[in-house]
């Protein structure tokens, strides 16, 4: 049998506390080579710590990691030269304009053949003749897209990429990343845009106060995301009839419409709805937002650190 590939990346039990503030507990995932992994969580959960954890940017209070088999603290040169960051924040010299920030991240990336970042100022459509203070939102990642993927890096780690982005634009990002893994290269997604999730990525990892609550495919997360079931009655019924089925929540009940979220055997349910003499019924598969959703809700606030 075939030795299991070493991934990409690799993070074991990995613990970042910042004093009394939380910052990610026991946090462990692996990704492949050559995949699009994403990684999701309400804002404050831990997404940045954990991104800077894996560049060398923060040291470790517990756990390992690994990216391209390097300890990060020890060889985060070597590794970040092999890296395009986008971060969900990103700052910039103001005076500075995107031409002179091409000219400088080239030279510091020894990029000599330019022909791939102009390729990429011309997809985004980006704007280097002004200065950075200059530039709104939108244009400003555009830079940021350009200067992360200009050196064709083996991983890309993207905090929130598309934010401030067009709709086009946005379904430009989405085929950069298709073309960056058909390249072979790797990349690691962290977003809120569910849709441009469900779109990319091939597993996923969610993170909810500071630690991972779940890693699966996003097909087999959409198989377990419950399904949406619509009845019509004549008349008022009492959602408790409803309310007591294992796998049933009722999401609404007004003037005989009643719409349920279904994980679990639906002839329990059509039972309790042709007994009480439904006269129509809808289903439909969710798609993940739902899904997505139920794993961010009630986070206490004041659990929530100001590192993400």
């Amino acid at each position: 049998m075939a030795a299991a590939a070493t991934p990409l990346v690799g993070v074991d039990r990995l613990t970042r506390r910042f004093g009394a503030r939380r910052g990610i507990e026991d946090v462990s995932f692996e990704i492949a080579a050559g995949e699009v992994f994403g990684f999701l969580g309400p804002n404050g959960a831990g997404k940045s710590t954990t991104i800077r954890l894996l560049l060398g940017l923060y040291r470790p209070t517990s756990g390992e990691m690994r990216v391209f088999g390097m300890d990060p603290l020890r060889e985060g040169t070597r590794i970040r030269a092999r890296v395009g960051y986008l971060p969900g924040e990103l700052a910039l010299y103001p005076r500075l304009t995107g031409a002179q920030y091409l000219d400088r991240f080239a030279r510091m990336r020894g990029l000599t053949d330019r022909s791939y970042a102009d390729r990429l100022v011309s997809r985004f459509r980006a704007e280097l003749d002004r200065p950075v203070r200059t530039l709104s939102k939108g244009n400003r990642q555009k830079l940021g897209l350009v200067l992360a993927f200009m050196h064709r890096p083996e991983l890309l780690i993207l905090d929130e990429p598309t934010g401030g982005l067009d709709p086009l634009l946005q379904d430009e990002f989405a085929r950069l990343i298709r073309e960056t893994v058909e390249d072979g290269r790797t990349v690691l997604l962290s977003s809120h845009e569910l849709d441009e999730v469900q779109r990319l990525v091939d597993r996923l990892a969610i993170i909810k106060e500071g630690r991972i609550v779940v890693t699966d495919t996003v097909e087999s997360l959409r198989r377990s995301a419950p399904r949406t079931v619509e009845f019509r009655f004549d008349g008022p019924v009492e959602p408790a009839r409803f309310a007591g089925l294992d796998g049933v929540r009722v999401r609404e009940c007004i003037d005989g419409q009643v719409r349920l979220s279904v994980t679990g055997a639906v002839a329990p349910l059509l039972a309790v709805a042709a007994d009480l003499g439904a006269v129509d019924v809808t289903a439909r598969r969710a798609d993940l937002d739902e899904l997505f959703l139920s794993y961010y809700r009630d986070v206490p606030t004041a659990e929530v650190s100001d590192v993400d």
